[in-house]
C-alpha cells in the first residue's frame, strides 16, 4: 500500500491542471495507512469520546475495526449511521443544531476530507478563509485591514440556514466537475442522506450538511467556492480606473500655489512683497493639508472587495451607495438561481465606512483620520485617512464576563465583580491558570484590535473576581487575600514540584495591537496543561501490536482512551503508568481491555 503523503501530494500537484479530472479514488478507502492517519488527526480531540446513535467511541480502536471498515466499503455495505443531533447555545441566545456521528463514521469521514481537500484546496480563491490550512479568522480579518481602503461602502452578508439548505443535487453537481468516480460520489451522497437521530426518532435529511459532521466544513467550501468565483469575475466587470482624480478644492488650490509660486521668482529675494507671498503660500499649505487629496464619488474610479469566511462575508465597495445595493441585488439573485440559497435580509447589511459593520466579532470602520506624519524625506502624509480599521465592541468583553459569572450589573448600571462558586473546589494554581487562560484567550482573538486598551477594565474586573473566589473559598477578605499572595506588587500562587518551589502569576503583559496573528482554527480555547503523546507516535505503538500492559504480541490490540489526565484518581497501577508517561491512551490487547473496564486489570 502506498503512503497517504504520497498520494495527496500527487493529488494536490493534478489539482493545479486545468480541467483535469479525478478517477479511481473510492480504492484509497482500502488503504489501512490512510485510517491510521486519520485516527491520529481524531485522536487528540477528547469530544470523540462522546457517544453517537450506537453508543461507539474512540475508545478501543484498533486494526480490527479499520479492517472490517475496509471490508464493508469494498462489499459496498457500509452504510453511515444517523448522527445524534444535540443543541449547542449561540451569543444572540438561540440554540445551533449540532450532529454527532459515531466514530467509525468519524474515521470514514476523516478520509473523505483528506482526499478532498489535496483536490479542491489549491484551487480556492484567496478571499475564502474558513476552514482551510494556514487559514483563520484572523487572516480573514488581516486581509479586510489591508485591503479594503478607501471602502466608501461595507456590504456585511450573511447567509440564511447556510448548512441546513444545502443543495444536495447541486453538491454532487460541484464535486462531479472535478470527480469521475461514482462509487466515491455515491458514499458522500449517503453521508448526506444519513439523517439524524432527535429524542429517540429518526429525522430524513433532504438537503444541507450536519454541523459537526467532518465533511461538512470542506464541502460548504466547495459550494461556496462558486460564491467565490462569480465575485472574482463580477469583481472584474465592477473594477474601473487606476487612480482616483484629484479633488476640486485641491486642485484649485494646488495651481493658486503654483502661480504664487512663480511670481515669486520674479520678485527681488529680500522684498516685502516676496515675504508676504512666502506667508501667504505657508497659509496656503496648511490649508492644502486639511483638503481631500482625491475625489472620493469619482465616477471613473470604481472598486469591490470581498472576503469571506465560513457562510459570512463582507464586501468592500469604492463606489456609490446605488451601486452597492446594485451588488448586493446581483448577489441574491446568482445564489437563489445557481445555489438555491439566499441572503439573510435581516443581517444582510449596506453600512456606510463611517459607522461600524460587523464580522466576526470585530467593529470594522473606514478612518477619517486627518493627522500629518513625514515620511523618511519629511514630506507631510495623511497616512491614516481612509485606512480601514479593526475595534473590539464593548458587548464582546462586557459579555465574556457576563457568561463567565464574573460580574453582575445592579439595577442603578454600577458593575461589581462576582465570585464564581464553580471554581471553589479546585486549587490555588488552577484558579489562577483558568483566570490567566480566560484573559489570555479573549485578548489573543482581539489583539488586532485598534483599542486593545479597553481590556485593561476587562483584566480589572476578572482580577477582583478572583480576589473574592479566593476569598470566599478560604472565607477571607479580599484585603487579606491581596496580602497573603502578593509579591513585589505581584498577586502570585506558589507551588512545588520535584525541580522545586516554582510560582506563577497573574496576568500582567501589555494589552497591545498586534499587526497579524498566526493562522489558527482553535481561538478563545483555554490551553491544555498536560502535555500528550504525539500523533506519529500513537499510530505507532498500535502498529507495534504490542500490550503495553501484559507485553504480548498475540491477538488484537487496542487504544484505551481518557478525556483528561486528571480525571484519573492515580491509585490503580494502569493510572499510575498514564500519569507518570502523560499519556490519555494506553495500548491493551483485547483481554487486558476488557479487565480494564471492569475494574479487574491490577
Amino acid at each position: 500500500m502506498r503512503s497517504p503523503e504520497i498520494i495527496l501530494d500527487n493529488l494536490m500537484k493534478c489539482a493545479k491542471k486545468e480541467d483535469y479530472k479525478f478517477e479511481r479514488l473510492y480504492r484509497n478507502l482500502y488503504n489501512p495507512k490512510f485510517y491510521l492517519m486519520a485516527y491520529s488527526k481524531l485522536a487528540p480531540n477528547s469530544g470523540n469520546l462522546t457517544e453517537g446513535v450506537n453508543s461507539e467511541t474512540i475508545d478501543g480502536f484498533s486494526m480490527e475495526r479499520v479492517d472490517n471498515l475496509i471490508q464493508q466499503l469494498k462489499s459496498k455495505k457500509y452504510q453511515p449511521h444517523p448522527a445524534r443531533r444535540t443543541y449547542i447555545p449561540k451569543k444572540n441566545g438561540k440554540q445551533r443544531p449540532l450532529g454527532i456521528p459515531s466514530f467509525n463514521d468519524k474515521l470514514v469521514q476523516e478520509v473523505i476530507r483528506l482526499l478532498l481537500e489535496a483536490i479542491y484546496e489549491p484551487n480556492f480563491q484567496t478571499s475564502s478563509h474558513g476552514f482551510r490550512p494556514n487559514r483563520s479568522c484572523h487572516t480573514a480579518l488581516t486581509e479586510i485591514s489591508t485591503t479594503f481602503t478607501s471602502s466608501r461602502w461595507f456590504i456585511e452578508g450573511d447567509i440564511r440556514g447556510f448548512f441546513d439548505n444545502i443543495d444536495h443535487q447541486i453538491m454532487t453537481q460541484l464535486l462531479k466537475k472535478k470527480i469521475n468516480d461514482d462509487k466515491f460520489i455515491r458514499l458522500i451522497w449517503k453521508f448526506l442522506k444519513a439523517g439524524y437521530v432527535e429524542d429517540w426518532k429518526f429525522h430524513k435529511t433532504y438537503s444541507g450538511t450536519p454541523q459537526g459532521g467532518i465533511i461538512s466544513p470542506v464541502l460548504s467550501n466547495i459550494y461556496l467556492h462558486e460564491l467565490d468565483t462569480y465575485i472574482e469575475k463580477y469583481k472584474n466587470k465592477f473594477n474601473i480606473g487606476k487612480k482616483k482624480r484629484k479633488s476640486t478644492e485641491y486642485k484649485r488650490l494646488e495651481g493658486k500655489m503654483y502661480w504664487w509660486r512663480r511670481k515669486m521668482k520674479t520678485l527681488e529675494p529680500h522684498s516685502d512683497e516676496r515675504k508676504q507671498i512666502a506667508l501667504k503660500l505657508k497659509e496656503m499649505s496648511k490649508q492644502l493639508t486639511s483638503l481631500p487629496y482625491s475625489d472620493q464619488l469619482d465616477p471613473k474610479y470604481k472598486r469591490l472587495k470581498y472576503v469571506r469566511y465560513c457562510d459570512d462575508f463582507i464586501i468592500g465597495i469604492v463606489g456609490s451607495k446605488e451601486e452597492a445595493q446594485a451588488v448586493k441585488s446581483d448577489l441574491e439573485q446568482f445564489l437563489m438561481k445557481e445555489l438555491k440559497i439566499e441572503l439573510s435580509r435581516e443581517k444582510t447589511l449596506i453600512t456606510h465606512t463611517n459607522k461600524f459593520a460587523k464580522f466576526l466579532g470585530y467593529n470594522i470602520t473606514i478612518s477619517r483620520d486627518q493627522t500629518l506624519r513625514k515620511d523618511s524625506k519629511g514630506v507631510k502624509k495623511r497616512y491614516y485617512s481612509y485606512n480601514c480599521r479593526l475595534y473590539t465592541p464593548k458587548s464582546a468583553w462586557a459579555d465574556k464576563l457576563k457568561s463567565l459569572g464574573a460580574l453582575r450589573i445592579k439595577k442603578d448600571g454600577t458593575w461589581q465583580p462576582m465570585h464564581r462558586p464553580e471554581l471553589l473546589h479546585l486549587s490555588d494554581l488552577e484558579i489562577l491558570s483558568i483566570y490567566n487562560a480566560e484573559i489570555r484567550g479573549l485578548y489573543n482573538y482581539y489583539a488586532l484590535s485598534y483599542n486593545t486598551n479597553v481590556f485593561n477594565k476587562f483584566l480589572y474586573v476578572m482580577k477582583y473576581s478572583m480576589f473574592k473566589t479566593f476569598a470566599n473559598k478560604y472565607k477571607s477578605s479580599i484585603s487579606k487575600i491581596s496580602k497573603k499572595y502578593k509579591r513585589n506588587g505581584v498577586f502570585t500562587v506558589q507551588y512545588e514540584t520535584k525541580a522545586g518551589t516554582q510560582s506563577r502569576v497573574l496576568y500582567n503583559e501589555v494589552f497591545s495591537r498586534k499587526k497579524t496573528i498566526e493562522a489558527s482554527r482553535q481561538v478563545d480555547n483555554l490551553p491544555e496543561v498536560n502535555i500528550y503523546t504525539g500523533r506519529t507516535e500513537l499510530t505507532q505503538r498500535l502498529s507495534a501490536n504490542q500490550c503495553e500492559w501484559c507485553g504480548t504480541n498475540q491477538g488484537i490490540m487496542e487504544v484505551h482512551h481518557i478525556k483528561k489526565l486528571k480525571d484519573l484518581k492515580g491509585k490503580a497501577k494502569w493510572e499510575k503508568n498514564m500519569i507518570a508517561r502523560r499519556r490519555k491512551t494506553l495500548v491493551l490487547c483485547h483481554e487486558c481491555h476488557v479487565k480494564l473496564h471492569k475494574g479487574q486489570l491490577d
